[in-house]
């Protein structure tokens, strides 16, 4: 297939529309499937009249949480965020939104960190999936954290909250709860209840993550258990099941009901759900080869609830063909920057196009502002055209991590400095003067999610190495989140960068 289009005028919905059909159709059709590629963690999925809609976790990237939009669960498109501005109460951490959808309203419960305080879950809800959303505040703030959250009428039809007590974060064991919500979704009401708790060998120091349905007389519990993320994850997925809601709970003795295969490994966070009468769960997983770099994607797989009355997952092995190449485009041209990128929730950089071009203001410290796009491969070739003549920042192209994480080619007064920031302190990789007085095209190349090398040209064809050997980017992921290919503005805050475009091609 080829994707590549003369005009990039209507750029969000439209490109990453054709990137996930891209990704599917080089998936076998009875396999395991991965339908959000990218970074998509804790994915949850409600349906709503024939239509699919889904979020995931987006941590410090901002904005948060993708409203995504689904036929059949396995094309989306993205249809913005839950939330553009941060809610009140809360400053960063922005977790495992969970969407249900009852009476002709959408909630959205999800967790975040409070601020002076620890994370805790909110809920906030809409007249309809797109939003736009009002926040309604935390509903629970426990003194070592509340997380993962889940909505569930008992069998009297009462309505509950289950969710998740972070004891993990201080080493202790990590009990599911359960407790009685007012119809208004605003408030716990009665006593919290323990549903289960880590006790397994094979869930080691947590269980998370609980999604729920109910089934031929039993409710179902799928959970997450162990080390959820990075190089050292351990991530499986449990089942358990009561016929009652506050229990008892009985886990099925068998072991993990999902685990790693040959191209997917740590598997957890996810929902069930229906369609045309077969059950499916949507969760996410790392890819084998590029790992933490492309982070946590979305994933769907087909069970069945066997004769003994437990979940048993189709574990076909995915066939990606991952030679075929991938691209994304932004040439500026529409009035606001797609729904593509993501910056941090900790900056607050501004960002405005005009006349086919983005205009990124700077940010002092070691990161400057940044803008950022999910990578979807390990191997990829990132390019942009920066404005030398309109630019007054130091300004150009890296791979992000967050914050105090990033590997990047700059341009300041025809001076071309090839940057790395590991913790938050900064080290030049090379310098070499440039004279640039128009267009500058800076390539970003990337292989095996880490190893990077950048190069420059003044007409776009001829380009100029700027480091030798490559630069090791493997400390840029951080521990929940994935590596986004991106700009860079940094210096005092009335200098800015001016970009005309922006590409992203996997190899």
């Amino acid at each position: 297939m080829n994707y590549k289009r003369e005009k990039m005028t209507k750029m969000g919905r439209q490109t990453w529309t054709l990137l996930f059909a891209f990704m599917l159709s080089v998936c076998s059709s009875n396999a395991q499937k991965l339908v959000l590629p990218g970074d998509h963690a804790d994915p949850s999925v409600v349906k709503i009249g024939d239509t699919y809609w889904a979020s995931a976790t987006t941590s410090n990237w901002f904005p948060a949480f993708p409203i995504l939009k689904s036929k059949d669960l396995v094309h989306w498109t993205q249809q913005g965020y839950i939330f553009d501005k941060k809610p009140a109460w809360a400053d960063f951490y922005f977790w495992a939104p969970e969407m249900s959808y009852e009476k002709g309203k959408v909630y959205v419960y999800y967790a975040a960190h409070k601020k002076n305080g620890n994370l805790c879950v909110g809920v906030a809800s809409a007249n309809k999936p797109e939003g736009p959303y009002k926040d309604h505040g935390p509903l629970i703030c426990q003194e070592d954290g509340s997380i993962d959250a889940f909505p569930m009428r008992d069998e009297k039809g009462k309505l509950y909250l289950v969710w998740k007590e972070d004891a993990n974060s201080i080493r202790k064991p990590t009990p599911i709860w359960a407790s009685e919500m007012n119809e208004e979704r605003t408030a716990l009401i009665g006593e919290k209840k323990e549903l289960f708790r880590n006790e397994l060998d094979w869930e080691h120091n947590l269980v998370e993550g609980v999604s729920m349905m109910k089934h031929d007389g039993y409710f179902y519990a799928f959970y997450a258990a162990a080390g959820c993320c990075g190089p050292g994850c351990n991530y499986v997925v449990g089942v358990a099941r009561s016929k009652s809601l506050l229990g008892p709970w009985e886990k099925d003795t068998r072991g993990p009901a999902l685990n790693n295969n040959p191209d997917w490994v740590c598997p957890g966070h996810g929902t069930p759900v229906q369609k045309n009468g077969r059950f499916y769960f949507l969760y996410h997983g790392y890819n084998k080869t590029s790992h933490a770099f492309t982070g946590r994607e979305g994933l769907l797989t087909e069970f069945i609830f066997n004769k003994e009355g437990w979940v048993d997952f189709k574990n076909e092995a995915s066939s990606l063909n991952k030679n075929k190449p991938l691209s994304i485009k932004d040439e500026f041209n529409n009035t606001r920057l797609s729904q593509n990128w993501q910056w941090s929730v900790f900056q607050n950089a501004n960002k405005s196009l005009k006349n086919g071009q983005l205009y990124l203001a700077a940010l002092p410290g070691v990161s400057g502002a940044f803008v950022g796009q999910k990578i979807l491969r390990g191997n990829y070739d990132a390019i942009t055209i920066l404005n030398a003549k309109q630019s007054t920042a130091s300004a150009g192209i890296a791979a992000i991590g967050d914050e105090k994480n990033i590997v990047a080619a700059l341009l300041k007064n025809n001076n071309m400095q090839v940057v790395m920031v590991k913790d938050g302190k900064e080290t030049i990789v090379s310098s070499k003067d440039v004279s640039a007085v128009g267009k500058v095209y800076l390539r970003m190349q990337v292989r095996n999610g880490k190893d990077i090398t950048f190069a420059y040209s003044l007409d776009g064809k001829k380009f100029t190495t700027l480091n030798v050997p490559f630069v090791n980017g493997d400390f840029l992921p951080p521990w929940d989140r994935a590596v986004r290919a991106g700009l860079v503005s940094k210096g005092d805050s009335k200098l800015k960068a001016v970009f005309e475009r922006f590409e992203m091609v996997t190899k």
